[in-house]
């Protein structure tokens, strides 16, 4: 049986490489000259300092299985991702905490007096938040919300808050202590020797075949047992629905003596400033010590058709648009649609590689049991 992947980051290469296990021949795929996606990770030549091509990434699990499947592949140093915003000329924790609250306001409130503070500040007349913007002032209130919040959803996304679901803002957390730590997962860190080392291990196996800078052709998946598709679903069908709309980043570099910002990310919520936030990369490798420094100030924009792809935009007319491809997608035979573009759903590395460990499990067994495996592993229009 022989099987092709298009797509080498953390989605195809760990179900390329769980078939690899099961004793099944993959060649992998992928248009660009490395592996592991828009994790990759490569030392800059200058600083010596190991970027994250592609923006920053932290890794952060609350799953075992996956946090130890990855750390069959290469070491992780402990790493807490804390970051910083600036708003109105002055520094703040974020997310929002306890010492967010008493820089902002000028207090020095308890955490039961800060609970009660920001209740009073929340707008307790929105019970059931639709947009963006309900959710923000329902969360913390105007105040807070307009400071943190408004500006940078609306250079992030290039739309108005109130035309965002309230979902996205859902996921940021609400601290009334001082733990100032992003991600609220047991396992968190940074692969030592970056994620593209991580991903090539993966691929490392006498049964698979890697081929880079090269597509995955429609017509060469004909001659496979079965192909999984982790590049963009519309672009599986030549965009025949329309193109599925995505915002993608510009990155400026700059490389300066010591140290820029001293923090790995510095959020600019001002919707003056044209750039939402300057990732400083030598901070997520604290082992390491660095005399120069490299920064990528980042820019947000609409996505084109020579862009990376980055963000989903997951609207109302872009589900609908994503469901005529479902559809067509569930009418094919011989291929399963996976990972962040094949499922057009914002992905963290964590998520991926479980949804991929699901598959590659999905298929042995529907091998096993003679069975067509299907379309979906996951339901990308939920």
């Amino acid at each position: 049986m022989s099987i092709a992947v298009a797509g080498a980051g953390f989605s195809g290469a760990v179900v390329a490489r769980e078939l690899a296990e099961a004793g099944i021949s993959v060649d992998v795929f992928d248009e660009r000259d490395h592996m592991a996606g828009n994790c990759h990770t490569y030392r800059d030549p200058e600083t010596d300092v190991m970027v994250h091509a592609y923006g920053p990434h932290i890794f952060h699990t609350g799953s075992e299985h996956v946090w130890n499947y990855v750390n069959n592949f290469g070491s992780f140093a402990p790493y807490r991702h804390r970051v910083k915003a600036t708003v109105g000329g002055r520094v703040y924790s974020l997310p929002v905490n306890l010492l967010t609250i008493n820089q902002f306001f000028g207090t020095a409130l308890s955490p039961r007096e800060a609970k009660d503070f920001i209740s009073q500040q929340a707008d307790s007349s929105i019970t059931s938040p639709i947009s963006f913007e309900d959710q923000g002032l329902a969360f913390v209130g105007r105040d807070l919300y307009e400071a943190f919040f408004a500006g940078y959803t609306k250079k992030q996304w290039g739309l108005d808050p109130s035309d965002l679901p309230a979902s996205i803002l859902k996921r940021l957390p609400l601290r009334f202590n001082y733990d100032d730590t992003y991600f609220d997962h047991p396992h968190m860190g940074i692969p030592t020797e970056g994620y593209t080392a991580i991903v090539e291990r993966i691929l490392d196996h006498r049964s698979i075949s890697v081929h880079l800078s090269r597509s995955l052709q429609k017509a060469e998946m004909a001659t496979y047992d079965h192909a999984f598709w982790t590049g963009p679903i519309d672009a599986y069908f030549n965009h025949e629905h329309g193109r599925l709309p995505y915002r993608t980043l510009d990155f400026e570099t700059e490389r300066h003596q010591g140290d820029y910002q001293g923090c790995p990310v510095m959020n600019y919520c001002d919707q003056s400033v044209p750039f939402t936030r300057i990732t400083e990369f030598k901070h997520f490798t604290e082992w390491e010590s660095h005399e120069a420094t490299l920064i990528y100030r980042e820019f947000s924009r609409e996505c084109g058709p020579d862009d990376t792809a980055y963000y989903p935009i997951r609207q109302v007319k872009e589900k609908a648009q994503l469901a005529r491809y479902v559809e067509a997608a569930r009418a094919l035979t011989g291929v399963t649609f996976l990972g962040r573009l094949g499922t057009y759903r914002y992905l963290d590395m964590d998520v991926a590689i479980k949804e991929a460990l699901e598959a590659a499990d999905g298929f042995l067994e529907c091998r096993r049991a003679d069975e067509a495996p299907p379309v979906f592993f996951t339901n990308p229009v939920g």
